[in-house]
């Protein structure tokens, strides 16, 4: 339970203490709402002798200054390094209202960035929009790179570890959330990108009821991205003590080099090596802590399916994706866009013909018959409809197939000042509608966006945070209407994909991208064993 330690000096400067089994931790009072905030809690620890293998619980002595949330993992993004392996942290956000009298339901942010660089850090997950709607909102850090996703076939590093650094997450937050005010019977975690494809690999291999509720934002676990390779490299220990001139032939040998190194020259020797990290199919050991066991596009069913969906994505998803491939508005002709797609989706295993007669069918159905018509429209619809759209509509499928009963799905479209991913890559409104993660500033109180609060942006923040926040805790995000939400957000069935778009006016549709979504049904049915992530056997 939260006590609060009052001097009578200063009784502004008190301070909440909280109790629990695993420790007692003094938090802040937050100064831009009524809140408190529980900062840099540790709920678990690298193993030191095996950096690269699955975290160790971690219990405190004493009572822990729970005040800061400026840890990361070990990462790098634009040659800049930052991070630490003493980064397993959480930070929890407590409404005032929060008691064991009257417990709140649970938001968990997971973040993304393609398992190889993001945090935890308030900087962009600011609670204060959320905790306004009495809901204890919880985000915490999880390894990445090649600390939480080197996969090779020994019992030891099996992979996946960011993944079960999550898992650990979860259980602490199952666990201690009563102590803190919150009703650990509404759990609800939610992510973006690849926050999402974290929620949707738990959605299919978490065998512990440690949530009871999901929000996938712009990703599940068959997103993939032209920029990343589907299978683990089994020999990326010996190419990064190559990249720091240790040279070896033994994998357990290079592990032991890794295992000592600074983790600032392992993720820059990552980074040179071009070597890319992410989940991976585990190789089962007895007495390992094993994970993903099979391919996603293998399994027809998930493991929770008692549980409440909330699923979308933005209507212009890969515009800050391809901006690399364009030159003065259109393609690069020296990029053959469509044969970077087909490549990286699929596997053809030397059948060149079969290969190209499928290049030549997705050039005909999205260009015609003027196949040098490019434009970026046209190639923003491929990449988004391969890398996003498909899979997420797939896996909504797959969801109603395994008994899902309640799941809202929609399309953010909305651009103003806050969108997240426009406003990062410089690109103006006019240009479309909302990118991939975009709503991000719409959700959390992004810190150097805080002065922008135009009526129209805050209308946006109000409806959004209002709808996430129903959900949490009812598991409807329309449990009734209002001035600010006046539509009634209908669920998904089998036979009809009814979805909300959310803008200055929320829109009720159906189907969207319907013509291109049939197409690609049509194609995965007829190639999707040649998939990339998906068994050979």
């Amino acid at each position: 339970v939260v006590h609060f330690l009052e001097t009578p000096l200063d009784l502004e400067l008190s301070r909440p203490i909280v109790h629990t089994p695993v420790g007692s931790y003094r938090g802040l009072r937050a100064q831009d709402g009524n809140y408190s905030k529980f900062l840099g809690i540790p709920y678990a620890k690298v193993d030191p002798d095996n950096v690269f293998g699955s975290p160790i619980p971690h219990k405190i002595e004493g009572i822990f200054e729970a005040v800061d949330d400026t840890s990361r993992c070990p990462q790098q993004r634009k040659k800049i390094f930052a991070g630490t392996l003493d980064c397993l942290h959480v930070n929890i956000n407590v409404p005032n209202s929060a008691s064991f009298d009257n417990p709140l339901p649970v938001l968990i942010q997971i973040f993304g960035g393609k398992f190889y660089i993001g945090s935890a850090r308030s900087f962009l997950y600011g609670p204060r929009f959320i905790v306004r709607h009495d809901v204890i909102f919880i985000t915490f850090n999880y390894r990445l790179g090649p600390y939480g996703f080197m996969c090779l076939n020994t019992s030891k590093v099996p992979g996946n570890q960011g993944l079960k650094d999550q898992v650990q997450a979860l259980r602490w937050i199952k666990e201690n959330i009563r102590y803190f005010g919150g009703d650990d019977s509404k759990i609800t975690i939610a992510g973006n990108s690849a926050g999402a494809m974290s929620v949707d690999f738990h959605q299919n291999f978490l065998q512990e009821q440690l949530y009871h509720r999901v929000i996938l934002q712009s990703g599940v676990s068959l997103t993939h991205d032209i920029t990343e390779d589907s299978n683990p490299d089994r020999d990326a220990p010996l190419k990064l003590a190559m990249e720091l001139n240790y040279t070896t032939n033994d994998i357990n040998d290079a592990l032991l080099f890794l295992n000592k190194v600074e983790p600032q020259e392992l993720i820059v020797a990552t980074w040179k090596s071009g070597v890319f990290f992410g989940p991976c199919v585990e190789k089962q050991f007895e007495n390992a802590d094993i994970y993903i066991t099979k391919y996603p596009a293998d399994l027809n069913t998930i493991t929770r399916r008692d549980v409440d969906v909330l699923i979308g994505i933005t209507n212009d998803e890969s515009y800050s994706f391809i901006t690399r491939y364009i030159k003065n508005g259109v393609l690069d002709l020296h990029t053959d866009f469509v044969s970077l797609i087909i490549e990286s989706h699929f596997e053809f295993n030397n059948a060149s013909k079969l290969s190209n007669e499928i290049k030549d069918i997705v050039r005909m159905f999205y260009y015609g018959d003027d196949v040098r018509r490019l434009d970026k429209r046209t190639e923003m619809n491929i990449h988004a409809d391969f890398t996003f759209h498909s899979p997420i509509f797939r896996t909504v499928r797959k969801y109603l197939e395994s008994g899902v009963e309640n799941m809202y799905f929609y399309m953010f479209s909305f651009c103003g000042e806050r969108n997240y991913f426009k406003d990062y890559m410089n690109i103006p409104c006019t240009e479309g509608g909302a990118s991939h993660g975009d709503e991000l500033g719409y959700l959390y109180d992004i810190s150097y966006m805080k002065e922008r609060l135009r009526d129209e942006d805050m209308l946006i923040v109000d409806r959004m945070t209002e709808l996430w926040t129903n959900f949490a805790k009812y598991g409807n995000p329309t449990p009734k209407t209002s001035k600010l939400i006046p539509v009634q957000w209908p669920r998904v069935s089998r036979d009809k994909l009814p979805y909300l778009e959310i803008n200055t006016e929320l829109r009720l549709g159906s189907r969207p991208m319907h013509e291109r979504m049939s197409f690609l049904d049509l194609l995965y049915k007829d190639i999707g064993h040649y998939q990339r992530w998906i068994s050979n056997d």
